[in-house]
């Protein structure tokens, strides 16, 4: 439960870090970033499995680089489906999914690292 909780904080930061840096992504409030990591979490599990199997023709034609698509449209999601969070354009859907993921790893190492 505890590693739920800290994933849960980690996405949260990271969605509030990446908002700041990417000016087409506006998260309005702390509470706001906390249900778009849990909605993050439920289209994750559900709704990107599903893209992925769909758009697998397309992923190795193109070498795998079609799943930044994927990733963008997951994450423009998460903004439809939580108010106060909206992306302005794919573009940044697709630079914020990047810009997430690497925020979201850089956070999980360090956290990682002070367990040892």
């Amino acid at each position: 439960m505890s590693q739920f909780l800290l994933t849960w904080i980690i996405t949260a930061l990271s969605l509030v870090i990446t908002a700041y840096l990417i000016p087409g992504i506006v998260i309005k409030g702390l509470a706001v970033a906390a249900i778009a990591a849990l909605v993050m979490g439920l289209i994750n599990a559900i709704v990107k499995p599903i893209l992925l199997i769909l758009t697998l023709p397309l992923t190795v034609l193109t070498l795998g680089l079609f799943l930044f698509v994927v990733n963008a449209i997951s994450f423009s999601l998460v903004s439809y489906f939580t108010p106060g969070f909206s992306i302005a354009t794919f573009w940044d859907a697709l630079f914020g999914s990047i810009i997430l993921s690497i925020i979201s790893s850089v956070l999980n190492q360090l956290l990682d690292s002070q367990d040892v």
